[in-house]
């Protein structure tokens, strides 16, 4: 979605993109910890089948791959909305892409079933 050379024109791009998302009711933070995804406000903590990834924005630096971000706006089984942020590059944290991952293989696996 974003591309930007400067990283505060990216972090603005994210910024608003964040704001954007708040008003469609992705209010909520979420954080990945060891045991899966947990809410900032609630503090339930989400397995990957407990999630929906609704919608993900990637923002790219052109002139710095640390730069690399993935917002994800996020549904939850027990009705939270919100959002997530994937660093990738050398501040990436692995929980986060891990977690991402597994709900990824668990919707496409949903979604073999449903072709059958």
């Amino acid at each position: 979605m974003a591309h930007s050379a400067d990283n505060n024109d990216q972090m603005s791009t994210l910024t608003t993109c964040l704001q954007m998302l708040d008003k469609l009711g992705f209010s909520v933070q979420f954080k990945a910890v060891k045991e899966g995804l947990e809410s900032i406000v609630t503090k339930q903590v989400y397995r990957p089948q407990e999630i929906k990834i609704v919608n993900f924005y990637r923002f790219e630096g052109e002139s710095d791959p640390d730069d690399n971000a993935i917002l994800y706006a996020i549904s939850t089984t027990a009705g939270e909305k919100g959002t997530l942020i994937d660093i990738y590059g050398s501040n990436n944290d692995p929980l986060v892409s891990d977690f991402v991952r597994a709900v990824d293989d668990i919707h496409k696996k949903v979604d073999k079933e449903e072709k059958m």
